[in-house]
């Protein structure tokens, strides 16, 4: 299960973003350009895609070809954000999610990269370098993806959407009923179902990849939390990235550098840093680096106890 205090900071984030509602059109198709090329670089650099993040937005946004780079590469971009696009037609249909949406993902995922097997199942057995963990049998694929679709719907654990999300994701991804996409695929389902109750899409950043992996190896074993926490942070990171974007600023809510924050408490950029990383002080990373918030700071303070007052820039 996700952590309850993650949980509850997550539903607040949501809640201030719904009340922000009617957007602003302009602002908010903007932020969604910048966050389907974040999405789209990240996924696709998770399975070893070398184009970088300036050269995805040049290849979506300008069409232009990047001179040495495989043919492939450029399609496994194009065809991701193609996928983003279905599944915000997905969610207007509003219907159960079905076993064909998701060989329709898959089917956008490897458009003129294998187009053989581009929405069918595997017919030989696969393996993941590294993990050891066996993946269902061939023959054994669309059961086990008629029941996974069975038990999203059906929801018999009684799963929060967002654990949902995560354990739809795992999976599929233990599953391994494709030859190849398997891991795109997996994230643009965990996508949908956080789309379909109101969360903005999730991005795994490659820079988290090693942990990523890690964390998914384990539920695959029987120990499902790690991931669902991993995932559940990296939707508070986009929530963030959305309120941050769209609420006004002030020097309160302004998310800074940690190494500026820690000068302003008794702690060290390193220690905030770790507790940013255990999910005990709501921070987001950006270009690699811990960014927070001195309200955000202040609440920390307060909640262990440190009579400290944080400029918050108040007169």
């Amino acid at each position: 299960m996700i952590e309850k205090r993650l949980l509850e900071r997550i539903e607040e984030k949501r809640k201030r973003l719904q009340k922000l509602r009617p957007l602003n059109r302009h602002q908010l198709m903007l932020l969604k350009r910048e966050m389907e090329i974040e999405y789209v670089y990240n996924s696709v650099s998770i399975e070893g895609n070398s184009l970088t993040l300036e050269e995805t937005r040049l290849v979506l946004e300008e069409g232009i070809t990047i001179k040495g780079k495989p043919l492939r590469e450029h399609f496994d971009v194009i065809n991701q954000k193609e996928a983003m696009d279905r599944l915000e037609e997905c969610v207007k249909e509003k219907k159960d999610i079905r076993e064909d949406d998701i060989l329709e993902l898959h089917r956008i995922t490897l458009k003129g990269i294998s187009s053989e097997w581009a929405g069918r199942y595997k017919t030989v057995q696969n393996r993941v370098l590294g993990s050891n963990v066996r993946r269902t049998p061939p023959y054994l694929v669309k059961e086990e993806m008629e029941n996974l679709v069975i038990f999203i719907n059906r929801n018999p654990e009684n799963l929060h959407p967002i654990e949902m999300a995560a354990v739809a994701h795992q999976m599929l991804a233990k599953i391994h009923p494709f030859l190849d996409g398997n891991g795109r695929t997996a994230r643009l389902l965990s996508n949908l179902i956080l789309m379909r109750h109101s969360y903005p899409p999730n991005t795994i950043l490659n820079k988290e990849r090693k942990k990523y992996f890690e964390t998914i190896e384990k539920a695959h074993l029987g120990n499902r939390e790690p991931f669902m926490n991993f995932f559940a942070r990296s939707l508070e990171r986009m929530l963030d990235l959305y309120l941050n974007a769209l609420v006004p600023t002030t020097k309160g809510n302004e998310l800074v550098p940690l190494s500026i924050l820690a000068k302003e408490t008794p702690y060290s950029q390193e220690y905030l840093s770790l507790l940013a990383r255990k999910g005990r002080l709501p921070a987001v990373k950006i270009g690699g680096a811990w960014n927070s918030s001195r309200e955000r700071i202040r609440k920390y303070l307060e909640s262990v106890g440190k009579k400290i007052q944080v400029d918050e820039g108040e007169e």
